[in-house]
């Protein structure tokens, strides 16, 4: 019999791809299948997030829940960016775990799995050209990482700490993937990076920034649709948002990483732009892509944010009206520089973030009548147990249509015949 694999992930879409390389290289060297039932499992692996304190708390929960479930013989692994920055802390305080892996180092899944109490987390450590054995969570579409690590020294941020510095991964290594993905079956590939058009660093061979790889990606015949995340707003030069408009493989949403509205903010996040930088940008995507859809992260109550700062916010929120919102009361993170700045009263944080949301809850009622009766073309990849499949347009909204199992992996034209704020309910014309 096979042994068993439960693998929880947390966080970002990295570490969804993380998750991946490891239920490859499991399976393909030890043997494991995965199991959605934790209680039958061989191997628990935990996938941790850091950028916020809400997810390392889950984790020692999630630890606690899981040793209490699991079979007697089993193993627990703790993987990841909170891996990366606890360390043996996390054998300290949970001295069941069997061994830590850090963000940087998926590749030794194998090795640390036969050392117990191991602790890897080595975050120099350069697998940009490990050849990760193949799997894929959906077979619609491929996570890609185009890039590992961050070079960007934002002070509300851990990730440096814990990914360590930007590599970017060879363009033909790339540009394999892809096509490996495509002959596989999948239409759509997403490209993933901390900052996805800082591409370029360290390469060693030959200098292609984030542009230049998009044109080589969307020469890959059969595929279809390219998305990205996350390109940093200080790097959106004319030249890529004018690629992005042009090029029909790119899907036409963008996420562009706010975090604030206030010049100074952004100053004492250390972001590399302004305000008016930031409006700039969005206007030109707004002018050459008019159905572009643009989301954002918004952090509120940063250390020293006044009310005239957040009101700032408020501006551009009002004047980008963005399709998504990820947003965020300050948390402190440990290893950063804002760690040691004196934090805004919790109670403004509060009030802050909830004039915030409730302004972005307004602005998508406003919006939502503008989709009703389009047609838009639909990549459908999941069937939904309510007798719908779900798949996403070219700029990003949620569609559901009625319909089986014979719609995953293709692109229709859908009409939209009712609206809400987070998914849009269409009928299939052609």
């Amino acid at each position: 019999m096979s042994k068993k694999l439960f693998i929880e992930t947390l966080g970002c879409a990295m570490n969804v791809r993380d998750s991946e390389h490891m239920i490859a290289e499991l399976n393909a060297h030890e043997g494991y299948e995965l199991t959605d039932d934790a209680t039958a499992a061989d191997l628990i692996l935990i996938n941790t997030c850091s950028v916020r304190e809400k997810p390392v708390h889950k984790l020692f929960s999630e630890l606690g829940v899981f040793n209490k479930l699991k079979k007697s013989d089993a193993k627990i692994g703790v993987c990841g960016c909170t891996a990366s920055h606890l360390g043996k802390e996390i054998i300290k305080r949970a001295p069941y775990v069997n061994f830590v892996l850090g963000a940087r180092n998926v590749s030794k899944i194998t090795d640390v799995l036969h050392k117990d109490r191991a602790v890897e987390v080595d975050i120099d450590y350069d697998e940009s050209q490990f050849a990760f054995k193949d799997f894929r969570s959906s077979p619609y579409k491929a996570f890609i990482n185009i890039s590992i690590g961050c070079d960007k020294q934002c002070t509300f941020c851990i990730v440096p700490k814990t990914r360590g510095e930007e590599v970017s991964i060879p363009p033909e290594l790339i540009v394999a993937e892809v096509k490996k993905a495509v002959d596989n079956g999948a239409k759509e590939v997403f490209l993933l990076g901390q900052n996805v058009n800082n591409y370029g660093r360290r390469l060693a061979n030959e200098k292609v920034n984030f542009t230049e790889l998009l044109r080589r990606v969307s020469a890959v015949e059969g595929l279809e649709r390219i998305r990205f995340t996350s390109p940093h707003p200080l790097h959106m030069d004319d030249e890529f948002i004018e690629e992005f408009a042009r090029n029909p493989k790119i899907c036409k949403s963008m996420h562009m990483p706010l975090q604030s509205g206030s010049t100074n903010i952004l100053k004492a996040m250390k972001r590399g732009y302004s305000k008016e930088w930031f409006l700039n940008r969005a206007q030109k995507l707004r002018e050459l892509v008019p159905d572009v859809s643009i989301s954002t992260d918004i952090i509120v109550a940063f250390p020293g944010e006044s009310d005239e700062d957040f009101e700032d916010t408020m501006d551009v929120l009002n004047q980008v009206r963005f399709e998504q919102l990820f947003s965020f009361k300050y948390s402190p993170r440990p290893l950063t520089e804002a760690e040691k700045m004196e934090e805004v009263d919790s109670e403004v944080g509060s009030d802050r973030l909830d004039r915030l949301q409730a302004r972005h809850d307004e602005i998508l009622d406003e919006m939502k009548s503008i989709n009703l009766g389009k047609m838009v073309e639909v990549y459908f990849e999941e069937l939904r147990s309510d007798g719908y499949v779900a798949g996403r347009s070219d700029n990003n909204l949620s569609i559901k249509v009625k319909g089986s199992e014979e719609w995953l992996g293709k692109i229709a034209k859908v009409k939209i015949i009712e609206v809400s704020r987070n998914v849009q309910y269409g009928e299939i014309i052609a």
